[in-house]
């Protein structure tokens, strides 16, 4: 496969499942696994699949924030695919790290690149979300994790994110998921920092550390 771009879907409608399968085929992307429990991916092919997408809805009334919340510790790429479109929804999944966040009512060319977009760490914007992202005024945007927040300050006090990882007793792959993460938040909102010092400058600019914290 040209890519090598692997995907788990966890949805409680077979039609979707189906439809996603299909979808993620004709564009070169291996749907290593899928089904309506959450444990799909975190066991067999979908616990080492690049792409989780995740549905909100899993059989209940309540989202599945609590699902999504523990992918994302993990330092899992998520993707949230919902019939939900209200704003409060889709930036609540931002914050707590999804990557993007799509409505079903999108189709088949969002969902493709936004998987593409996720396994390279990347974020994508597709209308449902940018109107949110649009429609959101508050001054404390992004809002990270209180774990972003820890890998971030440690990152900015250590030599190197290897000791990052050994102080908080997490892999070098988890810190660096954080960090991406963070940098697409900021990224959402037209805040780019690409560079540590510019991470630096927009923690200093948003309260989260002080001159002397560094």
């Amino acid at each position: 496969m040209a890519d090598d771009v692997t995907a788990v879907v966890v949805d409680d409608h077979p039609v979707v499942r189906a439809g996603v399968a299909h979808w993620l085929s004709t564009a070169d992307i291996e749907l290593v696994a899928s089904g309506e429990d959450p444990g799909v991916a975190w066991t067999g092919p979908g616990a080492s699949a690049a792409v989780v997408v995740l549905d909100l809805h899993l059989g209940g009334v309540a989202p599945a924030m609590s699902e999504l919340r523990k992918l994302v510790e993990d330092g899992r790429k998520v993707i949230v695919y919902s019939m939900r479109a209200d704003d409060e929804i889709v930036l609540q999944c931002l914050e707590i790290g999804a990557l993007s966040y799509l409505t079903k009512a999108e189709g088949a060319d969002h969902l493709v690149q936004a998987v593409k977009a996720a396994a390279a760490g990347q974020s994508y914007t597709p209308p449902a979300l940018a109107g949110a992202l649009a429609g959101d005024r508050s001054d404390t945007r992004p809002a990270l994790s209180p774990r972003e927040t820890e890998v971030l300050v440690e990152w900015f006090q250590s030599e190197s994110k290897e000791f990052v990882a050994q102080r908080l007793n997490i892999t070098l792959s988890t810190v660096n998921s954080h960090l991406e993460r963070i940098r697409v938040k900021y990224a959402a909102i037209g805040r780019q920092a690409p560079t540590k010092a510019a991470l630096v400058a927009r923690a200093i600019q948003d309260g989260l550390i002080g001159l002397d914290d560094l």
